[in-house]
């Protein structure tokens, strides 16, 4: 289990805390080089120490991915130092507003919500696959989300774009079904993370509530399956939201 990324190169997003620290973590554990990118460099550099003090193969990118220019130097960059990309993980992400009805929703603040949640999704997948298709190997996780699937009330632009995310992964899935690069989701619930902290406690206790196993998700959770998801031995499952929601999901 520890060597199952030997020798391959994994890109993740949002990779300076949360879900996406979590995800590289685990798979450097495992043996794959990881690029650590976010927007957010100092504490992006604090994690790449705690992974090189570790032991783990890390290197870091300074990126918005909702700037194409950016992620197309990003992508290029990866292939520079390490000559193929084989795992693409996009965990970058915000929340929005929280506990505010449509009618009282920013336009602004939808609009910020789709450039880095669903248009940031588009460009890291657009160009991952074109590095991939060069090797003949990949492996694409987009976070996608519960609220995506089953709707969160007051939070229509999370919700919204979630759902996007979730129509980008089928359809890219089956446009590269023959190409030996998968595409997926995950949709998790409430996971505990720094995300949270700018939720309002109203909602939070409702998503929570939603939950059956009546807690929230951890990050070491998630990175647990996504590694499934990102590994060799995931060879057939393309095009697919995989749940993690203690529960919640109902389809």
């Amino acid at each position: 289990m520890n060597t199952r990324f030997n020798n391959q190169v994994a890109l993740i997003t949002g990779a300076a805390d949360g879900i996406g620290k979590a995800i590289a973590a685990r798979i450097a554990s495992e043996g794959a080089t990881v690029v650590l990118l976010d927007i957010n460099r100092s504490l992006l550099e604090k994690t790449a120490a705690e992974f090189r003090e570790a032991g783990y193969r890390v290197t870091t990118q300074i990126a918005d991915i909702a700037n194409e220019n950016e992620v197309s130097d990003a992508i290029n960059k990866v292939l520079q130092d390490h000559g193929k990309l084989d795992i693409m993980v996009n965990s970058a992400g915000i929340v929005g507003p929280t506990s505010t009805p449509i009618a009282d929703y920013p336009a602004d603040a939808f609009d910020k919500i789709y450039n880095i949640n669903l248009r940031g999704s588009f460009l890291m997948t657009k160009y991952a696959v074109q590095a991939m298709e060069k090797n003949g190997y990949g492996r694409i996780l987009l976070m996608a989300s519960i609220g995506g699937k089953d709707g969160n009330p007051n939070m229509c632009g999370y919700s919204s774009m979630k759902s996007g995310v979730i129509g980008l992964v089928k359809g890219v899935g089956k446009e590269y079904a023959t190409r030996n690069i998968t595409v997926n989701g995950l949709a998790p619930a409430v996971i505990k993370t720094a995300m949270n902290e700018n939720t309002s406690p109203e909602q939070l206790a409702y998503m929570t509530a939603k939950i059956p196993m009546n807690r929230l998700g951890t990050v070491e959770e998630v990175a647990a399956i996504a590694a499934w998801i990102i590994s060799p031995e995931a060879s057939f499952n393309t095009g697919f939201i995989f749940d993690i929601s203690g529960g919640r999901a109902t389809y």
